[in-house]
């Protein structure tokens, strides 16, 4: 019997209860770990997936580690056989070739859910360590040329086998690790969140059969499919190129051919990946280009893994973009961010009164770390900035906003930093430049000042910092994100990307991050309309509205 011969109230209840599940597992998560990276910022992900590793429901978090989940439940079932996946099992990776995807601070944990015998679905967490080892505290070198250097790696290993806890396992994971308290209450809270969702799903097989269940698994795939489909059907047909410079020189390049099929991301042809931190896998380039079909498509509700069949991701091994061996990487959010960002570009110029204009496209991750000065308790402070996102056809861009990728997370409250790492903040307040100027300007930037009580070491990595957030439709260009030290002897240090920085009692970290760009032009010339384009088949004129579609994807969904 089919999904659709199913009762279709029945089938929505078993989907509801699946996203409640996930939502939960979030909520676990949120209330019982250690670090504020995790339990004030919520760089974390949760979802769950069917017996195959197929993304069924997520959480709220941060829509790119969402996309990791599938990813690195079927690299698991690949590298054990789903033959010898047992209840009570419980697996962890952090290696992009184990199915990590992101870099080794990032952990997944993922748990087998079985009902009435069989393996009926995964329910699985990604959350950012404070620190896994490596050459740097906070595990995020700017100067590794191999991933050995970045800390330890965690091959998709039991942590549980049949239900007895690996303890040998767990004593690695702490001897290598800085903050060994710390990883050790949040790997616990991650297991207690795959656990409390496992119990909810096995109760909905349990109450309206396995068949049903499934049934239920295939009607929302189809469902998120059809979706998608009359998503593409609406994109206009054709190969939209696009060619971009970045900070460091290096040109990138991307092609997207939208038929009546598919929506092909082609990324042949980019920079060989390097002996530096600034290479992602291909399921990270995947990703991005998950992100922006995904904007295009169907923002509105959550993904699952019939949202992305009509998507295909070409990728090169051994470029930038398909790292392969033994390439670091440390910074991989950077060139995820960056090429989503540059995809974005790409069909905006197509879609200019759809699209926004550019945000300020880095995560500006920020790490201190040293010894509490009150208390001498060893720490590490790992902040993502905010900036300015870009203007649209109908107002000005957000202010003071995470990343297009971080969806539904926070900054960490000065009170927090000021108590738990004994870091003064100076102050916290919108940027002063007028950079993003339009018809609609772009939204402004942060400015932070932080003023650490003892000596701290500092990590950071800020692209955009040299190539400035692109306008849209004639609108100006935005600004660029850079970190700065200003001595107490009064020189000043900018940096883009720089770890193992001392920063003395006096010193003070200088954090600008970028406005967004504008949208069309502020003065439009004669013979033009008022967004700046020439009247005819580009003009909105003649009574049509404008379809302002998606802007960013949907807070805290893939």
């Amino acid at each position: 019997m089919t999904s659709r011969s199913r009762d279709p109230i029945t089938l929505s209840v078993i989907q509801a209860g699946l996203t409640a599940a996930a939502d939960e597992m979030f909520a676990v998560l949120k209330k019982t770990a250690m670090s504020p990276i995790i339990y004030e910022v919520l760089d974390v992900g949760t979802g769950i997936t069917d017996a195959r590793g197929e993304l069924v429901s997520s959480g709220a978090g941060i829509p790119t580690f969402v996309g990791v989940l599938d990813k690195a439940v079927k690299r698991i079932l690949e590298i054990e056989g789903a033959e010898n996946v047992r209840e009570g099992d419980l697996f962890v990776t952090n290696d992009p070739s184990y199915g990590g995807v992101t870099h080794l601070n990032d952990v997944v944990i993922a748990m087998p859910v079985f009902a009435k015998g069989e393996l009926v679905a995964w329910t699985a967490s990604i959350a950012h360590w404070n620190d896994v080892g490596g050459m740097t505290p906070g595990s995020m070198s700017t100067t590794a040329s191999e991933i050995f250097q970045e800390g330890l790696r965690l091959p998709a290993v039991r942590l549980f086998d049949t239900g007895t806890l690996l303890q040998p396992v767990f004593d690695i994971i702490m001897a290598n690790s800085r903050l060994p308290d710390f990883v050790r209450g949040d790997l616990w809270a991650q297991v207690a969140a795959s656990r409390r969702a496992a119990t909810r799903v096995a109760q909905l097989v349990d109450t309206y059969t396995l068949q049903t269940f499934r049934d239920a698994l295939e009607n929302l795939f189809e469902e998120g499919e059809r979706r998608a489909r009359a998503g593409l059907a609406a994109l206009p047909r054709g190969t939209f190129r696009i060619e971009e410079e970045q900070d460091d020189g290096a040109v990138w390049h991307a092609e997207i051919r939208i038929t009546e099929d598919a929506f092909t991301v082609d990324l042949s042809g980019n920079p060989a990946q390097r002996r530096a931190p600034y290479n992602t896998s291909r399921d990270g380039a995947v990703i991005s280009s998950q992100m922006i079909f995904r904007a295009l498509s169907d923002p509105t509700l959550a993904a699952n893994a019939g949202s992305f069949r009509p998507l295909q991701v070409i990728t090169e091994e051994g470029t930038i973009f398909h790292a392969t061996g033994t390439a670091p990487h440390g910074y991989y959010f950077e060139t995820r961010i960056r090429l989503y960002d540059m995809l974005w570009q790409c069909m905006s110029r197509a879609l200019p009164e759809r699209m926004p204009a550019g945000h300020f496209a880095s995560i500006c991750g920020t790490v201190l770390a040293g010894d509490h000065p009150d208390t001498s308790r060893r720490y590490t402070m790992v902040e993502p900035q905010m900036g300015g996102w870009g203007a649209t056809a109908t107002r000005d861009g957000l202010d003071a906003m995470y990343s297009a990728s971080h969806g539904e997370t926070f900054n960490c409250p000065v009170e927090i930093c000021e108590t738990r790492y004994g870091i003064d903040v100076g102050y916290k307040r919108l940027n002063e430049s007028d950079a993003g100027h339009g018809l609609h300007s772009g939204g402004k930037g942060l400015s932070v000042s932080y003023k650490p009580r003892a000596q701290t070491v500092l990590a950071a990595g800020y692209s955009r910092n040299r190539v400035p957030v692109w306008g849209a439709n004639g609108g100006d260009n935005g600004g660029t994100n850079a970190i700065a030290v200003q001595r107490k002897d009064g020189s000043r240090e900018t940096y883009a990307f720089i770890s193992g920085l001392v920063v003395e009692p006096g010193d003070e970290v200088v954090i600008s991050t970028a406005n967004g760009g504008g949208w069309g032009r502020s003065d439009p010339r004669k013979g033009r309309d008022d967004h700046g384009l020439p009247p005819g088949p580009g003009s909105l004129r003649g009574g049509r509205q404008p379809d302002l579609g998606p802007r960013y994807p949907a807070s805290g969904r893939s």
